[in-house]
């Protein structure tokens, strides 16, 4: 009896330090700065639960495709030489489908399995469970071979079954941030939309009405046209000045890692390159002006990689030291002689070094033709 009682204490411990493990993880996951960090983060938290080889997090666009898709396990370099993602068919699609656990020991067996693109690498047993709350799918969450080789167990679909129930809260709860973030916005911009009504567009009416009546009267003069327009330019600055202080606003708000992924939003990036993007979720460390100049050197640093190094993957990191802040981009391109265009102005490099000498900083190249190249600034923090 005292040992059927010492058995089941202990296996009510192991359980009680697994859902522990679950929650810390999620909690992890739920600081993402993003819905796409989130779900990154859900990814590799899976795959280190069950210490599985890989693990992926799709979430689905209501279309029968997929919005998002997050993976762990492969290299930035081994995604970009897919063919393509996947789009939600085969046993991805059954999970979402079926919103019931799939677990094979040979996927490929499987009626319902659509293969793999080239250059995807082998995989073999699966285990893959909805993400949902209710009704509410949020995505599928899927896990690939275990490091130790052996099939994925009871205890395995346990796992990950109670983490996709902790991580639709996670997903939910950031999607709602996104949204809550996205009605400041709006109500910053109606307050701006008010004020251009009640003001601006008053004073345009005004200044309407002035020009109609030195049109038809005979004593308009040339200092009475000046006046006018005189006030049309007070106006146009106005206008000018509730655009800035919007633009401002959104991005002063944002963190390191959202005003990077701003930027990156913004570059319009071909499809076929692969982009990482590593940064804090933290207030920058410097004025506004400051941060906006570093963001213009990363910037152009990107562009450069885009245009000239014919790379696949690119990834930018950044990171806040005691004294400095540092951020890298670096690409598996063709590289190339910086001394042979340390003198040029077609790649950009002077303006990055000018840019960042401006604020103390430095830049640093290292690279050579076939291995790619990595670019370094860094600018001090002055506290």
């Amino acid at each position: 009896m005292n040992s059927d009682i010492n058995h089941q204490n202990d296996n009510t411990s192991i359980i009680l330090a697994q859902l522990k493990d679950i929650a810390s993880s999620v909690m992890y996951a739920a600081e993402g700065a993003t819905v796409e960090q989130v779900l990154e983060r859900i990814a590799q938290v899976s795959k280190e639960l069950v210490q599985a080889k890989y693990a992926a997090l799709g979430v689905p666009d209501g279309k029968g495709g997929l919005k998002f898709f997050k993976v762990a396990g492969m290299t930035p370099e081994a995604i970009a030489r897919l063919d393509h993602l996947p789009k939600g068919h085969g046993l991805i699609g059954a999970i979402m489908k079926e919103r019931q656990t799939i677990r094979l020991e040979r996927m490929q067996d499987d009626e319902r399995s659509a293969g793999f693109c080239p250059a995807h690498p082998p995989m073999t047993s699966l285990l893959g469970v909805p993400i949902q709350v209710g009704q509410q799918l949020f995505g599928t969450l899927y896990i690939c071979d275990r490091e130790d080789g052996q099939p994925f167990s009871e205890e395995d679909s346990w796992l990950l079954e109670t983490l996709a129930g902790y991580a639709a809260l996670a997903i939910a709860g950031s999607q709602l941030s996104e949204q809550q973030s996205r009605l400041t916005l709006l109500e910053e911009r109606d307050r701006i939309s008010m004020e251009l009504h009640d003001g601006v567009i008053q004073s345009l009416y005004a200044v309407g009405m002035h020009l109609d009546l030195m049109r038809l009267s005979d004593e308009a003069s040339p200092d009475a046209l000046t006046q006018t327009i005189g006030n049309l330019n007070e106006i146009i600055e106005d206008i000018r000045r509730y655009i800035m202080n919007l633009q401002i606003h959104e991005r002063h708000t944002m963190t390191i890692y959202e005003r990077l992924n701003d930027m990156l939003s913004r570059l319009h990036l071909p499809a076929t390159i692969h982009i990482q993007l590593n940064a804090p979720n933290d207030k920058p460390p410097f004025s506004p002006a400051i941060f906006e100049a570093i963001c213009q050197m990363a910037n152009e640093a990107i562009s450069n990689a885009v245009r000239h190094a014919e790379a696949q993957a690119i990834t930018i990191s950044a990171e806040v030291r005691s004294d400095e802040f540092q951020i890298v981009i670096a690409d598996d391109g063709k590289g190339f002689n910086a001394q042979l265009v340390a003198n040029q102005s077609g790649l950009g490099l002077r303006n990055i070094q000018q840019r960042a000498a401006l604020h103390g900083g430095r830049v640093e190249i290292e690279t050579r033709p076939g291995v790619g190249t990595r670019l370094t600034i860094s600018v001090p923090v002055r506290m």
